[in-house]
């Protein structure tokens, strides 16, 4: 196969698998998933989401105007509402005053933030990254919590993996990814996309391992 048949959103799924697969398989998630690291843990993962999804979706307003980054703006993607009904549900009305960063956290958001704000194609690297894994790993995770706390299905504590406004997924995905193939910048444009597409998950990564240190494995004996 020719490069001129590879499109960009094959691209950059190739060019991040390898980060994508570090951070699927991180010791945290899997040790969460398994039920070894107590709810507490899924408190903590899902603030550190918060304040990710925050920087995220805060300059929403400026982008949906951008030529670039507009076309993936989409109200029906929007997570943050749906954080702070399930930080509510986990933590307590006050949950706000819990909540604290971690300093890969802080690190993601801000470059985030950065790129939302300076860099519209760099921004739409960090929204790949998260969105399409919200759509599709992240359903893995929902049905865990559920099963392993006792969340209600689909409710409070588990709304940030279920999309109302999305009823078909696969669909959206495949919709998604056409965008992503007639991203509005040149060649060189797409290879720093590509760039950012793995730093995102290297970011992602890090906050995995910071959770880790703060929430170790519990080994048998």
């Amino acid at each position: 196969m020719s490069d001129e048949t590879v499109t960009f959103s094959a691209a950059l799924r190739s060019a991040t698998a390898r980060q994508h697969a570090e951070a699927e398989n991180s010791s945290f998630i899997g040790e969460m998933l398994g039920g070894t690291l107590g709810i507490a843990s899924y408190h903590r993962y899902t603030a550190q989401l918060w304040f990710i999804y925050r920087a995220l979706e805060s300059h929403w307003e400026v982008l949906a105007a951008d030529p670039v980054a507009g076309p993936f703006i989409r109200p029906e993607l929007a997570r943050t509402p749906e954080l702070e009904r399930d930080l509510a549900h986990l933590i307590g009305p006050r949950w706000r005053d819990e909540l604290t960063a971690l300093p890969a956290t802080t690190a993601y958001a801000a470059r985030i933030e950065e790129c939302a704000r300076q860099w519209p194609a760099g921004y739409v690297a960090h929204h790949y990254t998260r969105y399409l894994g919200d759509l599709s790993g992240g359903q893995v995770i929902r049905g865990t919590a559920e099963k392993l706390w006792d969340l209600p299905r689909r409710g409070d504590g588990v709304r940030f993996y279920v999309f109302d406004g999305i009823d078909n997924p696969a669909a959206f995905k495949r919709e998604y990814r056409r965008l992503l193939d007639g991203l509005a910048v040149d060649d060189l444009e797409r290879r720093r996309v590509i760039d950012e597409g793995q730093r995102a998950f290297a970011l992602n990564t890090a906050v995995f391992a910071e959770l880790a240190v703060e929430f170790p494995a519990r080994r048998p004996g």
